[in-house]
C-alpha cells in the first residue's frame, strides 16, 4: 500500500526573483504576490506554508551589509504576521505558520498572538519557533550579543512551557455564553499560572479565548543534537536538512528517539525535510536550467552572502578555488554551517556553493521532469521511512514560474501516484492534518 506525505513550504516576506524573468520586479510589499503563492498552494493541497524570519541588516559577508542590501539577501524582510493574516484570510484549509523568535517576543504577547491567529483562521495557525542566531538580532533588543547556543536552547525550553501553561490557563469550556444568566466566561475555569522560571516570570492568564486548536501547531528546525532535543521536546513538525535518504531515515529516527524519551508519541512528530526540485519540461532541460544557475557568478556570491548571514561567518575572506582552511565553528547556525562546509570532503569553496546548488537546503537532489522527481521523492520518502518534504525555492526566492511548476506539475504528479493528499479532510485543523497520516 502507498504511503502518503505530508508537503509544506517555506518562503521570506522579501522581494521576489526580482532580477529574473519570471519575477514582479521587486515584490510589491502589499503582500498580494506572496497571498496568491498562499493559494497556489492550498490548491495543491499542502498541509501548511512558513513565513520565515530574520531581525537584522547581515553584516557579515565582507563585513558590511553592502551585499546583503545590493542583491536583497535577507534583507529587505517584512514582518510575517500581517502576510499571514493576508494569507490565512484569503484561503481556507491551508495551515499558516509565522516566525516568531524567543530573542524577540515576549512569552505572553506570543500566546496571544498566536491564539489570536488560530481563532481567525479556524484552527489553521502554526508557530515557527526560532531563537534567533545572530549577534546582530540581539544588538536590536539590547543586548550585545547572544548566549551560547546551549544557554538560548534552554531559554527556548522554558518559554515554550511558559506559553503552554498560557494556553492552557483557560479551559476548553471555560467560554459557556450563558445569555439567561448574563455569564460569558466562567471564572473558575481562568486561572493565572504564575510561573517563576530561571528565564521567565509571567503571572496570566491569557486574556484571550481558547481557539480551535486550543494551540497552535509548534513547528521547529533542529539540526544540531540540543537543536533535536529540542524540537523532539516541543515539536509537531520538523525542517530538517539531511544528506540523501539514508542520512534522512537517521535523523528521523533519532528525532523520534528523542520524542519518545520525553513520553510523546514519536508519530505525533512529523519530520519535513527539505528539498529545492528544478523542473524541467525534460532531464535535459532541468539539468541545463541548474547549471545555468550554478554557474552564475552572481549566484556563488549571494549563497556566500546567505550563509555568511546565516551562520556569522566572512566568507568573502576565504579563497573561491581552494579548501576552506580548517573547520569552522559558530555560535549562529551551527546545522547550516555543518550541511554547507563538508569538512573533509577536500572540495574548493566554489564547489561547495556548486553542491549545494538548492539554496541550501536540499536533502536530496531532485532534477528532472515532475513524473521523474515525483518518482525520486516517493523512493527517497519511503528508504526514509517518512514523513514529508518542505518544498523551497534557491535562495528562498519566489517566482510565479516555480510556483506553477510545483503547484500545477509536480504536485499533480505526486497525487498520481497516490503520495500526498489530493483533498482536505472537511474540519480538519492543522495539527490534525498533520497526525491524519
Amino acid at each position: 500500500m502507498t504511503r502518503k506525505f505530508h508537503l509544506a513550504f517555506i518562503f521570506n516576506f522579501t522581494p521576489d526573483d526580482w532580477q529574473g524573468p519570471f519575477g514582479t520586479g521587486g515584490s510589491p510589499w502589499d503582500g498580494r504576490f506572496h497571498t496568491e503563492v498562499a493559494q497556489a498552494l492550498e490548491r495543491a493541497c499542502f498541509d501548511y506554508v512558513i513565513v520565515e524570519d530574520k531581525l537584522m541588516v547581515p553584516e557579515s559577508y565582507g563585513g558590511t551589509s553592502e551585499a546583503a542590501l545590493k542583491q536583497a539577501m535577507v534583507v529587505p524582510k517584512h514582518d510575517p504576521v500581517p502576510l499571514a493574516v493576508a494569507m490565512g484570510l484569503a484561503t481556507t484549509r491551508l495551515g499558516i505558520v509565522a516566525t516568531l523568535s524567543t530573542l524577540a517576543y515576549p512569552p505572553f504577547m506570543t500566546a496571544r498572538l498566536s491564539s489570536t491567529m488560530d481563532s481567525m483562521l479556524g484552527g489553521r495557525f502554526g508557530w515557527n519557533i526560532v531563537t534567533s542566531a545572530e549577534d546582530l538580532a540581539a544588538q536590536n533588543f539590547g543586548m550585545e550579543k547572544l548566549p551560547p547556543r546551549d544557554v538560548r536552547y534552554a531559554m527556548a525550553d522554558e518559554y515554550v512551557d511558559v506559553v503552554k501553561q498560557l494556553f492552557a490557563s483557560w479551559d476548553p469550556d471555560a467560554v459557556v455564553l450563558d445569555r439567561e444568566n448574563g455569564v460569558y466566561a466562567d471564572h473558575t475555569k481562568v486561572r493565572p499560572i504564575h510561573f517563576r522560571g530561571k528565564h521567565f516570570s509571567v503571572r496570566g492568564p491569557l486574556n484571550t479565548v481558547p481557539s480551535p486548536q486550543h494551540r497552535p501547531a509548534f513547528v521547529q528546525a533542529g539540526a544540531s543534537p540540543r537543536g533535536r532535543a529540542f524540537a523532539a521536546r516541543n515539536a509537531d513538525s520538523v525542517i530538517a536538512i539531511a544528506g540523501g535518504p539514508q542520512n534522512m531515515r537517521e535523523f528521523r529516527e533519532d528525532v523520534r528517539r528523542r520524542a519518545a524519551e520525553y513520553g510523546r508519541d514519536p508519530d505525533s512528530v512529523k519530520v519535513l525535510f527539505c528539498v529545492t526540485p528544478t523542473l524541467g519540461e525534460t532531464e535535459q532541460d532541468a539539468r541545463d536550467k541548474q547549471a545555468r544557475m550554478v554557474s552564475s557568478p552572481q549566484f556563488i556570491q549571494d549563497i556566500l552572502a546567505q550563509v555568511s548571514a546565516l551562520t556569522e561567518i566572512d566568507f568573502a575572506r576565504f579563497d573561491l578555488d581552494k579548501p576552506l582552511p580548517h573547520e569552522l565553528t559558530t555560535n549562529g547556525e551551527q546545522g547550516t554551517l555543518d550541511k554547507f562546509q563538508q569538512w573533509g570532503s577536500g572540495k574548493s569553496l566554489r564547489e561547495l556553493v556548486i553542491d549545494g546548488a538548492g539554496g541550501l537546503v536540499s536533502s536530496i537532489d531532485l532534477v528532472g521532469t515532475p513524473d521523474q522527481v515525483a518518482e525520486q521523492m516517493g523512493e527517497a520518502m519511503e528508504e526514509a521511512g517518512g514523513d514529508g518534504f518542505m518544498i523551497t525555492t534557491p535562495l528562498l526566492r519566489l517566482n510565479r514560474r516555480y510556483i506553477a511548476e510545483v503547484a500545477d506539475g509536480l504536485v499533480p504528479a505526486l497525487q498520481r501516484r497516490g503520495l500526498t493528499r489530493d483533498a482536505y479532510t472537511p474540519g480538519n485543523t492543522l495539527r490534525q492534518n498533520l497526525a491524519e497520516f
